[in-house]
Formats: C-alpha cells, sequence, structure tokens
C-alpha cells in the first residue's frame, strides 16, 4: 500500500477505495479526477464509445461534480479493425461528453492487440458538497438508480446465447448518463454515494459500508433486473469477475434469503456503466425516488436500508 499523502487539500484519496480523487483549490472549488477505460462490452464501435465514456464520466456524478474536460484514451489495433471503427468510438465517446456539458481536449492513443476505450475526467466541486462512499448513517435508506446485470447480457450475446436483438432495447439506458440522477440526489439530504460497476452490487454496497463504519440490509426482491439476465446465468452463462466479487464479500455477507444458483451468481455480476447507489435520509428517500422516476429514472428503486452495527457487513434478507 502506498502511502497516504499528507496534503490537507487533497481532501479524498485512495484509502476509502472511493470513485475519484478530489483536490480543493480554494474555499469554494475542488477539482475532481478520475480515469477509466474498458475492454468493448459489445461489437458496434459507436455504442463500444457510448458506454465507455458514459462509464468514465460516471465518477465524477458519484462524487457529487459537474465534468468540465475528458481526454480521450484509446488503445487499438489499428492495422486490424481500420480508421473508420476507430472514428465511430471517439464519435460515441465525443457524444456523451458533449451531453455531459463537459469539453473533450485531447488524448492519447497507443497501438494495442485488443481495443480498449475510455476517459481521463476532470470534473469541480465545492468542497462542502462532496459525495463519498463513507458518510452513510443509521437509519438511511438505500436508492439504486440503474439495473443490474450488464455483465453476463454482454458475455451472452457474444456466445450466442442472447440474440443481439434482446441486447440492443437496454444499451441505451447502459450509456445514460448519472447526470439527471446526481443532480437531483444534491437537492436531498445525501449521505453517501458510489456507482456500481466492476465489483458488482455486493462489492460495492460492502465498499460502502466499510468505509462507513456500517452494516447494510439489502432486500432481494428490491433490486431492479435488466431483462434476461438471471436467465443467462440458468443457461450457463457467467463472466470471469464472478467469482472475485464473490470472494470480495465473503466473510462479509449473510443471505437470509431463498435463492436459486442463479439467482446467487447474478448478485456478484460485474456492472459496466451501472448506476449510482446512493444513501439517503429515510425522511427525504421517497421524495427523492419519486423525483428520479418522474425524471424518466423508471428502473430506480429503494433497495435497502443502513443500520449501525459492530462491523460493515450486508444482511441479504
Amino acid at each position: 500500500m502506498l502511502p497516504s499523502s499528507s496534503d490537507p487539500n487533497l481532501l479524498v484519496g485512495f484509502e476509502t477505495s472511493d470513485d475519484a480523487a478530489v483536490y480543493r483549490v480554494s474555499d469554494r472549488i475542488a477539482v475532481i479526477s478520475t480515469v477509466d477505460f474498458i475492454t468493448p462490452p459489445v461489437d458496434d464501435p459507436l455504442w463500444f464509445g457510448r458506454i465507455a465514456a458514459a462509464n468514465s464520466i460516471s465518477d465524477i456524478y458519484a462524487m457529487g461534480g459537474r465534468p468540465i474536460t475528458a481526454l480521450n484514451l484509446i488503445m487499438f489495433p489499428s492495422k486490424k479493425l481500420g480508421v473508420e471503427v476507430l472514428k465511430a468510438i471517439l464519435l460515441g465517446g465525443s457524444e456523451k461528453v458533449a451531453e455531459a456539458g463537459a469539453s473533450l481536449a485531447g488524448g492519447h492513443s497507443v497501438e494495442d492487440d485488443e481495443p480498449k476505450y475510455g476517459l481521463a475526467v476532470t470534473g469541480i466541486v465545492s468542497p462542502e458538497k462532496i459525495l463519498t462512499n463513507a458518510g452513510a448513517k443509521p437509519g438511511d435508506r438505500l436508492i439504486l438508480t440503474k439495473p443490474l446485470g450488464t455483465g453476463v447480457l454482454f458475455n451472452a450475446c457474444r456466445s450466442g446465447k442472447l440474440p443481439r436483438q434482446d441486447l440492443e432495447p437496454i444499451l441505451p439506458q447502459v450509456a445514460a448518463l448519472n447526470r439527471t440522477a446526481s443532480e437531483l440526489a444534491l437537492k436531498f439530504e445525501v449521505h453517501s454515494c458510489t456507482d456500481i460497476t466492476g465489483f458488482g452490487i455486493l462489492g460495492h454496497t460492502l465498499e460502502m459500508a466499510r468505509a462507513s463504519s456500517v452494516k447494510v440490509d439489502l432486500e432481494f426482491g428490491a433490486l431492479p433486473s435488466y431483462p434476461n439476465s438471471v436467465d443467462m446465468y440458468r443457461r450457463g452463462e457467467t463472466t470471469g469477475s464472478n467469482e472475485p466479487n464473490r470472494k470480495l464479500v465473503e466473510g462479509s455477507l449473510h443471505v437470509s434469503v431463498n435463492l436459486s444458483k442463479e439467482q446467487h451468481q447474478w448478485l456478484f455480476d460485474p456492472q459496466t456503466s451501472g448506476g449510482l447507489l446512493l444513501s439517503v435520509s429515510e425522511s427525504g428517500a421517497e421524495n427523492l425516488l419519486n423525483e428520479l422516476r418522474a425524471a424518466g429514472l423508471n428502473s430506480a428503486a429503494v433497495i435497502g436500508r443502513v443500520k449501525s452495527g459492530p462491523r460493515p457487513e450486508i444482511n441479504l434478507i
């Protein structure tokens, strides 16, 4: 482990496994810095660009900030795939940067055997309004703003178990920015926030619990799911992250609800461009949920409750 910084202006570093770094530059402005890139979740280069960019920008929203600039990060086999594919990836990314209201300011590319794409993103936030994964309080309700199940669906489409026409309807939701969710959340008493990505719903919830020194009751029946995702596990599909994600929560997960093998596997599904997990005061949770749904985030759901306890853990009920 690297030593933590002693700089008092580094308001958020790596100690709590948060979504981005935050550095105070004045009493009114702090800079958010994040970087992320992924391999193609889909074969369509335009959708690859859109999803990868939304995934990268999401960390700014998870910290309660506003993105202002982005730099392309592209690893690409130019001789194998050709410049038209590269242009489509970058077009998809630029669309999302523009939608976020940020400026695409350059980037860096290298030759690689497998395409990878993402962004280094800079955002700004008031030092007094930073959201982190370390502030959840007993009594809070947990709200999730997007469904779960992208990992297995992407793999199932590649393997032929899921027809492409069954995947296409969810791509706009996967590529949707978390901007609206973040902006609405900031109107309420939100104590903690993170976005759900590669560690899955359980891994990121446990990170919040550990950073906040709380335990969480998570309601399995309330978790929103993309269509066909549990069924793909039933048909034998999986991902390379399921087992690492299971080990990540081992010893801190207690299951008191009857689950099938497929449902259990689905809980460890890694997400790409997932939703925000918000820890909200109980008094504001219902109103925030109503506003999220009124704004078109129809899958948003209250999925659990924060409790005090002797050690951080998740109780699946």
